[in-house]
């Protein structure tokens, strides 16, 4: 498969700021202020670590009318200036007495100043509802609101977020060679695990073969094995040694330039009993309904529903048939919006990556997921991860 392109080209940079800004006048706002690192990217291209470290404030601003602002400090300075966005203001950081808030007021209320709208406050939105954080100190937040007497601060989630799940033509292309290099990776864990490993060993062997395979980095892997089923597939891997009749879960968020594939695929330790290969069938049939209603014009709800469906009949009272959500968005983040529940009116678009995922609890307190991401397209679906078998796989003894 041809690796994507690395990066984006300034057009489409500049077409997302349309496309916001756009969004942003139907909606009454004069500018955003983003803060997180996926937002900021989003609007800028701007890919970098660094946002590891807490100690700085990044932050964007995009008008309705006009190129954004970046405030950002300094040491910031040399690769934003890489991207289209060229209005950069700066600050030294880390400064204790300030971090930011000074620079940010300034260029916020000369901003409001200069959009003059009589008795009217300037309507800055921001991103306050589910699935958003604000990513500076509480305290620089309530600053901004003291010390900004003309601006309104407005919620902006639908704004961004409706924004955001139509991946472009270059974004797809991302996703979709990552999700096939995890896919390679999971199918060579037969082959190179065996029972006696370490979950430790597992999980270091698994990010050797994607890196090898082209991912540029293992951002998320989780999972665990118990015998005869999972209970919890989020800790630590440990020191435990795969042991025959064992289910071992590997869940990964591979990335290929800050873009995420996310899905699971599940290993039975030597021959699987019965009870295991028939959850696997349930979950693998779960999935499979999932697929054959997703389109353009379905609703979350409906897909949802499609593979509960499935998994219902076969709960028991002991066990259990409500997991939450059976898949999500996907993107510049592990799970973006919308998500597969029973109460998610959203209605799937063409050009939305994401995942399919649904539990099938069973036994005490058992659980078996299985996990696939799509691309919707016009006419239904392109899955972008490799099928995994409907029969469990086996590794070994």
């Amino acid at each position: 498969m041809d690796q994507p392109s690395r990066g984006f080209s300034a057009s489409e940079i500049k077409q997302r700021w349309h496309n916001l800004q756009t969004s942003m006048r139907t909606n009454n706002l004069d500018a955003l202020m983003l803060t997180t690192e996926p937002d900021v990217r989003y609007v800028s291209g701007y890919l970098t670590p660094f946002w590891q470290s807490p100690t700085r404030t990044w932050t964007v601003i995009l008008p309705a009318i006009g190129d954004p602002i970046a405030v950002i400090a300094t040491i910031g300075e040399p690769l934003m200036s890489t991207t289209p966005i060229q209005n950069i203001v700066t600050y030294s950081s880390p400064d204790p007495a300030d971090d930011a808030s000074k620079t940010l007021i300034a260029v916020l209320n000369q901003l409001a100043g200069d959009v003059k709208k009589g008795s009217e406050k300037f309507r800055l939105g921001v991103p306050m509802g589910p699935e958003t954080t604000l990513r500076m100190p509480i305290g620089t937040w309530h600053t901004l609101q003291k010390k900004c007497n003309e601006i309104e601060f407005v919620d902006a989630t639908h704004v961004v977020q409706k924004n955001q799940r139509i991946k472009s033509v270059q974004e797809v292309a991302i996703i979709r060679y990552v999700a096939q290099c995890a896919s390679r990776t999971f199918q060579q864990i037969p082959s190179v695990l065996k029972a006696g490993m370490s979950e430790i060993d597992v999980f270091k062997t698994f990010k050797q073969l994607a890196l090898k395979e082209g991912v540029d980095d293992v951002a998320f892997l989780v999972g665990g094995a118990e015998r005869d089923g999972y209970r919890d597939i989020i800790g630590p891997p440990t020191e435990r040694p795969l042991a025959e009749g064992d289910v071992l879960i590997l869940d990964t968020g591979c990335t290929r330039d800050g873009y995420y594939c996310d899905f699971d695929r599940n290993f039975s330790v030597g021959t699987p009993s019965k009870r295991v290969m028939q959850a696997h069938h349930v979950a693998w049939d779960a999935t499979e309904a999932g697929l054959n209603i997703i389109k353009p014009g379905v609703t979350c709800k409906d897909v949802f529903n499609a593979m509960q469906s499935v998994m219902q009949p076969h709960a028991s009272e002991n066990t259990g048939g409500d997991v939450g959500r059976l898949g999500h968005g996907l993107g510049m983040q592990l799970t973006e919006t919308p998500s597969f529940t029973a109460e998610d009116d959203c209605v799937i678009e063409a050009g939305m990556v994401m995942t399919l995922e649904p539990g099938y609890c069973y036994g005490d307190g058992q659980v078996m997921v299985h996990e696939e991401n799509v691309l919707i397209t016009n006419t239904g679906y392109e899955l972008l991860s490799i099928r995994a078998p409907r029969d469990i796989p086996s590794i070994p003894l």
